[in-house]
């Protein structure tokens, strides 16, 4: 199912989107693990889950009457004893056939057992403790037995220098090296003529946006039109870029090229309304992200934890007697909990988007809340609410020639003008004959708008004739 479609203009893209940078905490945590991982420190429950683990009766080495804590330095010994018992066994039977020469043959065997076990270093075998190595020398030996080399050489092929400098572990602020356009950088090495002639976005390629749900997978996808010429065998063709996977069914969508970052230079951005309250505003020129750029409204997580945390810590500091009745007010506060909103945020889904061409750090947003709302996507702040319509408002689109002149549309059957210089003055209301679904101004001629409804009907207003009603003066045509 596609919900929503939007054009995103010509040489607004850059030729081969980018992989997703990691931020510098991103990039020292990886390291951090890496690093601990290599040494031989295994953070988790791994670990403890096996020391928990019940042992077994056949194992020779532990039963249910034993302690829970195996002696380590006791199974060492038992294997030592081991060792220099089929040692000497062996001796013994090689000296009774073969006399002396083939006694110091077991005398090298013992000794060959000897450096296998101190190979494979039993007594530091179960310790978790990294006190007193020196990672650094550990892992630019390649011949360290510990398990930090193997490790090491298991991951990256060598035990120096694995992922802790990983040159294609780049962060957001280090960027990667000056030859970063390369075929390798972006990303095309491994792919042929053909599927890089295909990649590689031009300024004359027309893109579609297409907000698009298959299978419960929600994504936004970059789609290519080819117009029908001779390289295209006369044909035309459409395909798929690249996509962004999104968390939650999207349901409009509007191009920007205001980065919230507050980048004089153009970016290429494109905001979401979903069935969440937040906005999502995601750089399209950045490949397999994982988290939109930024958020407008939506969720307050912050917030949120601290209240959860705020009513355990008084469920736990209550009386057993008063436990029950504390946990269930948290229930009863669970649904509040979980609509901790940042402030000036849509408290319901997101039906509509309108970027201002003219005040490019300007959007406006409608929503199943009955209200629009009017943002700021650089200080990432709500400017103004305007709460004109009863019912759910569906669409909303800014003015080609008077940016500051806002249309709105609504499930309570208008269509209303507002001028956000003065949010608090009377709109200009026309009236429907259904439900509103979509508006929008005609280019050819901005004092007109178009507005579609539920029962099938597109119907063409002059703004210059005054707020009407179909039928009236009002309305200039009606169709089909």
């Amino acid at each position: 199912m596609i919900s929503s479609i939007c054009w995103l203009p010509r040489g607004a893209a850059k030729p081969v989107p980018v992989a997703a940078p990691m931020t510098d905490e991103e990039l020292a945590a990886m390291r951090e693990k890496a690093s601990d991982l290599a040494a031989g420190v295994l953070e988790g429950s791994d670990v403890e889950d096996a020391d928990d683990a019940e042992p077994s009766d056949s194992s020779g080495w532990e039963t249910e009457g034993d302690d829970d804590d195996m002696d380590v330095e006791s199974a060492v010994a038992k294997a030592r004893a081991a060792a220099e018992a089929i040692a000497s066994s062996s001796g013994r039977t090689a000296a009774g056939a073969a006399g002396s020469k083939n006694s110091k043959g077991s005398q090298a065997a013992a000794g060959g057992l000897e450096a296998a076990l101190a190979e494979l270093d039993m007594d530091h075998y179960d310790s978790s403790d990294d006190e007193g190595v020196d990672r650094e020398a550990l892992l630019a030996d390649p011949d360290a037995p510990a398990s930090a080399a193997v490790i090491a050489r298991a991951l990256g092929g060598r035990s120096a220098g694995i992922i802790l400098n990983d040159p294609y572990m780049q962060s957001a602020a280090g960027g990667a090296d000056s030859d970063a356009d390369s075929d390798a950088a972006d990303g095309l090495a491994d792919l042929d003529s053909d599927e890089r002639e295909d990649y590689v976005l031009r300024d004359s390629d027309l893109l579609i946006l297409a907000a698009r749900n298959e299978d419960n997978v929600s994504t936004v996808e970059v789609w290519v039109y080819e117009e029908a010429s001779s390289s295209t065998g006369g044909e035309a063709n459409i395909y798929v870029h690249h996509d962004i996977l999104l968390p939650a069914f999207p349901l409009c969508l509007a191009w920007m090229d205001c980065s919230p970052s507050g980048s004089s230079s153009r970016a290429n951005m494109v905001a979401v309304g979903s069935m969440d309250p937040g906005i999502e505003i995601w750089d399209l020129d950045v490949a397999e992200q994982v988290e939109p750029t930024c958020t407008l409204g939506g969720i307050d997580a912050a917030a949120q934890q601290a209240a959860v945390e705020a009513a355990q810590s008084a469920a736990g500091a209550s009386s057993k007697s008063a436990k029950k009745k504390a946990k269930q007010k948290l229930k009863k506060k669970a649904a509040e909990m979980d609509k901790q909103l940042k402030p000036g945020s849509h408290s319901d889904a997101v039906l509509g988007l309108s970027w201002n061409r003219e005040y490019r750090n300007v959007l406006a947003s409608c929503s199943a809340d009955k209200t629009v709302k009017v943002w700021d996507v650089v200080s990432q702040k709500c400017e103004h609410t305007l709460s004109h319509h009863r019912d759910k408002v569906q669409a909303v689109a800014w003015n080609p020639a008077e940016s500051p002149v806002l249309l709105t549309g609504s499930y309570d059957r208008t269509a209303c003008l507002v001028d956000v210089r003065q949010p608090s003055g009377a709109a200009l209301s026309w009236s429907i004959s259904a439900d509103v679904e979509a508006l929008t101004w005609n280019p050819g001629s901005p004092t007109c708008f178009l507005v579609s409804s539920e029962d099938g009907l597109v119907a063409s207003f002059d703004a210059r004739a005054g707020a009407g009603n179909i039928g009236t003066g009002g309305a200039r045509a009606e169709l089909i």
